[in-house]
């Protein structure tokens, strides 16, 4: 499995020529560091005096964090399981008009995963930017920067895999399909961008 690869391994498989890991692994590499970095702000305002009165959220918001960090960190899969699939349907034999014709489906089946991988990237790197907002209005101050770090990473995250949702769903002959997880798209980065630059700004305000 490609997440079990050290991360070396993996910066250099996606340097090389192969095809994949690719984009949309980044995308969700992004996210999942992003979702470790709101951990990362629970845990050291965890358990300290000083911070107990937002311990009960703090703990919830961990424990929402390691979700999406494990989410993401599978979207890192699956970006590489769509971008396969649509290559094995292009791959596919078209000789007779029959094959053809299975050939035609098997792509339009294979490009709506690969609309549908990224845009559950997308998702969920939105709700690592909205979790990053408790850590960084209430986390531990000494580590402030890194949940302005996190909400940097999930906008990455975000836009990054929504280039990926716009390739696949570009080429969907489904349009109904393919417009309704356009629509969804623009509403997360419409809800996002504000969100990011009002948490940014907190963090440094925090500084």
């Amino acid at each position: 499995m490609m997440t079990d690869e050290s991360l070396q391994t993996f910066l250099d498989q996606l340097a090389s020529r192969a095809s994949t890991p690719g984009g949309g692994s980044a995308a969700g590499l992004m996210g999942a560091m992003g979702a470790a970095l709101v951990s990362m702000v629970c845990n050291l305002t965890l358990g300290k005096e000083k911070y107990a009165d937002v311990a009960p959220e703090m703990a919830e918001v961990l424990a929402t964090a390691e979700r999406l960090r494990a989410g993401l960190t599978d979207a890192i899969a699956a970006d590489i399981a769509a971008f396969d699939a649509v290559m094995a349907a292009y791959g596919l034999a078209k000789a007779t008009e029959d094959e053809k014709s299975r050939r035609t489906a098997a792509i339009q089946v294979a490009l709506k995963q690969a609309t549908e991988a990224p845009l559950d990237c997308a998702r969920l790197a939105a709700e690592v930017i909205s979790l990053s907002r408790p850590v960084a209005l209430r986390g531990n101050p000494n580590v402030v920067s890194d949940a302005g770090v996190a909400v940097m990473a999930g906008w990455a995250s975000l836009r990054s895999a929504a280039l990926n949702v716009y390739v696949n769903a570009g080429a969907i002959k489904d349009r109904e399909f393919a417009e309704a997880r356009l629509a969804e798209l623009a509403g997360l980065l419409a809800a996002a961008e504000p969100a990011v630059e009002e948490i940014y700004a907190e963090v440094r305000r925090r500084l």
